[in-house]
């Protein structure tokens, strides 16, 4: 357990920390031992409930994670300690959670921790890849160096990432808004409408009747109707997170039309960027594919990451382990299976992740370009054919007058 403490030193300083122990006993003997007089100790787990409240919507991006790492690369550069870099950075940032989480860390470092040590305590901000390369930065002693890697990987992963997400907002808020418009049509105007063409007696058409009979299906039983759409929601969000449900929805992510293509380079770029990050730093291969298949955010790749690591293990080459899974293009199978002999894997990665980079950003612009008339048409067609199927009786009605 880890718990709080606040106490005097033998020369009467006041120090604040936190210590890792069995129970609240052990921990007051272990800081009475170093001489400390206890003022307060308790359990971290025992917070206020408007820290219960609200500590879950606190977050940290990874665009600060970003600037922290360059100020942290900046500051050891500078010959700054480490202890006095995390206790520097922690009472500047004005993000709460991330104030916190460098305050611990820094109590850490004060107790004798490493740095990847102190940072793998917080796996929901620093990452197995980002501790593991911490690790290897304190192993070759270029801290300052690693910090700088790893502010590079996260702007360019951030940047990648943002835009192919920002891609996909725009057209899901147009779809999102044309939906809400229809629905309130069809349940607020054309009730109305409606009315007026079943009491003018003429034949009405059939797409008017579709039009019509939705109409009433939702006004009579909308609510229905969204009862069973949050209820499908929901179980599909539970399916999502078991094991099985997550392999299906990141499988069919990276087989839809045109989005599909934008996903499988994204992952594909990330892979690639990854590996070549990592091995750069002297991470071994193994443990460098078993940090990346953690960290690519989509199961089918990570299970064909695994799944290659056992062949590696027994004996296989790299590109050959790859080459079993259709998941991984030839062209990477290709460029591993010329260069693994010569060392210089980390380069050719480099280049296939630069190559990504850049086909995320194309793929992203095509998409965007393919969308925006396509969703034009289909909307104007919905709209024109909700307006025809109600106008073109009542014009009929005016003209039989």
């Amino acid at each position: 357990m880890l718990f709080n403490y606040k106490v005097q030193d033998p020369n009467g300083r006041a120090l604040e920390g936190s210590i890792e122990a069995i129970n609240k006993d052990v921990a007051i003997s272990s800081l009475q031992s170093k001489g400390y007089i206890i003022e307060t100790i308790v359990s971290a787990d025992q917070k206020s409930i408007m820290e219960m409240e609200f500590t879950f919507l606190e977050r940290v991006s990874m665009r600060e994670i970003v600037i922290l790492s360059r100020q942290i690369s900046t500051l050891f550069e500078a010959q700054v300690s480490a202890l006095r870099v995390f206790r520097l950075l922690g009472s500047e940032t004005s993000n709460p959670k991330l104030q916190r989480i460098l305050s611990e860390v820094a109590d850490d470092l004060q107790g004798g921790s490493s740095i990847s040590r102190a940072l793998s305590k917080h796996p929901a901000v620093f990452s197995d890849f980002y501790v593991n390369m911490v690790r290897s930065g304190e192993e070759t002693g270029k801290l300052d160096e690693t910090f700088q890697y790893l502010a590079d990987y996260l702007d360019r992963t951030y940047e990648v990432t943002s835009k192919a997400r920002n891609a996909l907002i725009y057209p899901a808020f147009v779809i999102a808004v044309f939906f809400l418009v229809m629905g309130l049509m069809l349940v607020v105007v054309i009730p109305k409408i409606g009315s007026i063409i079943e009491d003018s007696g003429q034949e009405v058409p059939i797409y008017t009747k579709i039009v019509l009979g939705t109409s009433h299906f939702l006004q009579s039983y909308g609510w229905i109707f969204l009862i069973v759409l949050v209820i499908l929601g929901a179980l599909g969000y539970q399916y999502s997170r078991t094991e099985g449900g997550k392999y299906y929805f990141d499988s069919l992510k990276i087989q839809l039309p045109v989005i599909g293509n934008l996903y499988r380079k994204l992952y594909l770029s990330r892979i690639s960027d990854n590996l070549s990050t990592m091995l750069s730093s002297g991470i071994a291969m193994i443990r460098t594919i078993e940090i990346t298949a953690a960290v690519v955010d989509n199961a089918v790749f990570e299970q064909a990451l695994l799944e290659s690591i056992n062949d590696i293990k027994n004996g296989a080459s790299i590109s050959s382990a790859f080459s079993k899974h259709e998941e991984i293009p030839g062209i990477v199978v290709q460029m591993i299976k010329v260069v693994e002999e010569t060392g210089e894997l980390g380069n050719i990665l480099n280049t296939l992740a630069k190559f990504y980079r850049r086909e995320v950003q194309n793929a992203v612009d095509t998409m965007i370009g393919l969308i925006e008339p396509m969703m034009i048409v289909l909307l104007g067609l919905g709209v024109g054919i909700l307006l025809a199927s109600v106008l073109l009786p009542i014009y009929n009605i005016t003209v039989n007058i």
